[in-house]
């Protein structure tokens, strides 16, 4: 089974983004969320750099809806601002 990766490059809303490796970070980032073996991978880049950073609470369990919507859910999430990494996320149903 293959993976299915999707990518959009957002400004972090209040907060940031909680990530395991390094924190918080805020600013213009780029998510990415990756769908794999019924388990979703958030991760973000400061905008154009090297280092990806698995967002708090990452990976997720099988969502209902594993596509492009929930992909886009994540990244509102992220311009509300996800301090809280995705420990309160709700993914669609």
């Amino acid at each position: 089974m293959s993976a299915e990766t999707y990518q959009s490059s957002v400004v972090a809303g209040p907060g940031g983004v909680m990530t395991e490796e390094v924190g918080v970070i805020t600013g213009e980032v780029t998510v990415r969320t990756v769908v794999a073996g019924g388990r979703v991978t958030v991760r973000v880049q400061y905008l154009d750099a090297d280092e990806w950073y698995e967002v708090e609470g990452s990976p997720l369990g099988p969502p209902a809806d594993p596509g492009p919507r929930l992909h886009q859910e994540i990244v509102q999430a992220v311009r509300r601002g996800m301090p809280e990494g995705l420990t309160t996320f709700h993914p669609p149903a």
